[in-house]
């Protein structure tokens, strides 16, 4: 006989595609209205991340408190308007704070943690910010990552093909590689004629798709190095927070180097 309960349960795709629905509908508002309503979600996932991070590499329970107490003043300072904002000092923040962690608790994967969270925040406040460019570009930052996943979910789950890491993710295939690269870069063609990116930034897009199959590869392997399924369990159908933006965590600072650093490129 059929389980009647386990009929009643949604199935894990359908799970999946509305908790991936929800944070896409909040990123969005929140890229939309800028300024502070930016900065609160980015800080949110920030202290949410770093919590997740804090738990893969076996930080105990203090000092987890001190590796969020040191992230929370480089993020704070970040806050348009009422801090210095995303910039060096924050950049000087960052430093000191994987120092201090570092120095106090002798774990250098724990201090990493927050080069690891704090770095993309910085990226991803310092790309909204600029002047005329700022909402597409952003925008254009987080597609590219979330089009990428769902390629790549994609094009494994039904082309499927020969291992792309079999050591650290299983699941992953060549064919998922590709199919994240064709999505993303789909995606960013359909930018560049419905919202002006710049053709510079198209041809990017799959570089950076690479890069992003490249941090959901390093998350999957520091989750086997910790013997983790997920990272955490806050999303239903994805694990953590960790493992949803993963990918965005080596993608953002590259593609706030093109915006913030050359503007007049990446925009032609």
């Amino acid at each position: 006989m059929s389980d009647p309960l386990a009929q009643k349960r949604p199935p894990e795709l359908m799970t999946r595609i509305v908790t991936a629905a929800g944070l896409i509908a909040v990123a969005l508002a929140a890229i939309a209205f800028g300024g502070l309503a930016f900065w609160l979600i980015m800080i949110v996932l920030g202290m949410v991340m770093m919590a997740e991070w804090s738990d893969l590499v076996g930080a105990t329970a203090n000092t987890k408190r001190m590796a969020l107490y040191a992230l929370v003043v480089p993020l704070a300072i970040m806050a348009p308007g009422l801090g210095a904002g995303p910039g060096f000092l924050a950049l000087g923040l960052i430093g000191a704070g994987f120092f201090f962690v570092g120095a106090t608790t002798r774990s250098s994967w724990l201090a990493g943690g927050i080069v690891y969270v704090a770095i993309p925040v910085l990226a991803l406040l310092l790309i909204r910010q600029q002047k005329d460019i700022g909402l597409v570009y952003t925008l254009w930052t987080l597609a590219l990552v979330w089009m990428c996943d769902i390629g790549a979910y994609f094009a494994g789950r039904f082309i499927g093909g020969p291992k792309l890491a079999p050591r650290v993710s299983p699941n992953k295939t060549w064919a998922g590689l590709i199919g994240g690269m064709a999505a993303a870069a789909l995606f960013a063609v359909a930018m560049h004629y419905g919202a002006g990116l710049g053709k510079a930034a198209v041809l990017a897009t799959p570089f950076l798709a690479v890069l992003a199959q490249g941090g959901d590869l390093f998350e999957s392997w520091l989750k086997r190095r910790a013997g983790a399924k997920d990272s955490g369990t806050l999303l239903p159908g994805h694990g953590g927070v960790l493992d949803r933006l993963d990918g965005l965590v080596p993608v953002a600072p590259v593609a706030a180097l093109l915006v913030v650093v050359l503007p007049k490129l990446v925009t032609f």
